[in-house]
């Protein structure tokens, strides 16, 4: 029998993909090969926007087509959202938030008994789901999750009601797969969850985001340590003291800003103004002169005036991200801003979304442009066709290495970076 897993959204949901998959091959399962087709289609599905829906809709239709005899699992935020409204695609399996440790066994079950099963439940007592992994497809980065669910309610977020409550791992489990993963090859975690900067407060004695770092930094094999999205309250002075002496840790901050206007993040209900963000943006390059900033901005949240949006304009400028991830707003049934007076029309927040892209790419640009010039430590990832390596440095910019005759996977060059490319930078290895 054969599996094939597609995956949308976030590195959470990368994360659970790996796991479940794990759970198959120790079955028995194989992997299909790429565009064959399968015996068995899980669908990681994603539900945060609108258009996350729709993809994920599109791909059980696709998955469906291939093969209309296959076994077909919907699983992850939608599933958990829409439940047994899913049991019209015809799905065997429908698996939400919970439970997928065990999705072999549920699917398996199911099939016996020639019956849809809808496992999803709720999810306000539920605690942290212990999963765990020992590889992963990429060949040098591993995701690890960590943390799952959020308290924040944001008023356009309908993620806190398909992940539940902020739960953490424990951090000997951090510790555990570390050493797991570092000892299968991997040279680099990305510690992510759905809400980091939350980690640790439900776990006795409370410890923080940067306790979990040290835990995930305990293994000589794992080099180099980066984290997922950030809110400005992590960012304090024993924070940084404490990531600053752990030599893997990556200076690259996904810091979410979502507007740089005040109104509009008073509106949004998110728990920080731009005076906060900005004085953790001074914090972060006190410590880190170089550290990648980046961020996720939304455009055209309803009621956002064209004055606020210039506010947004002027303070990603202001701050120099070294990259914007833009969306537009997308209305969730369920959440306050649902209902909020004054939605913009979808050609407006269109437009507002292209404008804000074109002042990313100009950011990103000159933040590329600030690494010429200077040594960086490029840790190799792939080889193309032409022989060149390319790999990525501490901040995440990507490198083209034009010497690749004393390059191999997984080892860390020395660049002087002296050209952009249209990925990052390039350059020739320093000995």
């Amino acid at each position: 029998m054969t599996v094939c897993f597609v995956t949308l959204g976030c590195k959470v949901n990368q994360y659970d993909t790996q796991a479940m998959l794990e759970r198959f091959l120790a079955g028995g399962y194989e992997l299909a090969p790429p565009g064959a087709g399968a015996d068995v289609y899980v669908i990681n599905t994603c539900t945060v926007t609108g258009a996350g829906d729709q993809k994920s809709m599109k791909m059980v239709r696709r998955c469906r087509s291939r093969n209309p005899a296959a076994e077909l699992v919907i699983a992850g935020c939608l599933a958990q959202r829409m439940g047994e409204k899913l049991r019209s695609t015809g799905a065997r399996l429908i698996l939400g938030a919970q439970y997928r440790g065990r999705i072999v066994e549920l699917l398996e079950k199911a099939i016996e008994e020639n019956t849809q099963t809808v496992a999803v439940s709720e999810l306000e007592s539920a605690p942290y789901e212990s999963l765990a992994i020992c590889g992963h497809r990429e060949h040098t980065r591993a995701v690890m999750k960590i943390q799952e669910g959020c308290d924040c309610r944001c008023a356009y977020c309908v993620i806190p009601s398909v992940r539940g409550r902020a739960r953490s791992r424990p951090l000997e489990s951090i510790r555990e797969e570390a050493a797991a993963l570092g000892g299968a090859g991997f040279q680099e975690l990305v510690l992510t969850g759905i809400h980091l900067t939350s980690y640790g407060k439900d776990l006795p004695g409370k410890p923080g985001l940067a306790d979990a770092v040290k835990a995930a930094c305990g293994r000589r094999e794992i080099r180099r340590i980066r984290l997922g999205s950030l809110e400005p309250g992590v960012i304090d002075d024993v924070f940084l003291e404490t990531v600053k002496k752990q030599p893997a840790f990556c200076p690259q901050f996904h810091l979410a800003l979502q507007s740089g206007s005040d109104g509009v993040l008073s509106r949004m209900g998110r728990r920080y103004g731009t005076a906060r963000f900005e004085a953790a943006v001074r914090q972060i390059r006190d410590v880190y002169e170089n550290a990648a900033i980046t961020t996720d901005v939304m455009a055209g949240f309803p009621g956002e005036t064209e004055e606020e949006f210039q506010e947004t304009i002027a303070f990603c400028q202001s701050i120099g991200f070294a990259k914007i991830h833009v969306f537009p707003f997308s209305s969730r049934i369920g959440t306050p801003a649902a209902a909020m007076p004054g939605p913009l029309p979808e050609i407006v927040k269109r437009e507002r979304a292209r404008r804000l892209i074109c002042v990313g790419k100009d950011l990103t640009e000159a933040y590329r442009r600030r690494q010429l010039g200077g040594l960086r430590e490029v840790l190799l990832e792939e080889q193309r066709p032409d022989g060149r390596w390319e790999g990525y440095t501490p901040e995440y910019v990507h490198a083209l290495v034009e010497d690749g005759e004393t390059c191999s996977r997984g080892r860390i060059v020395t660049l002087r970076a002296d050209r952009l490319t249209r990925e990052g930078i390039a350059g020739a290895v320093v000995e």
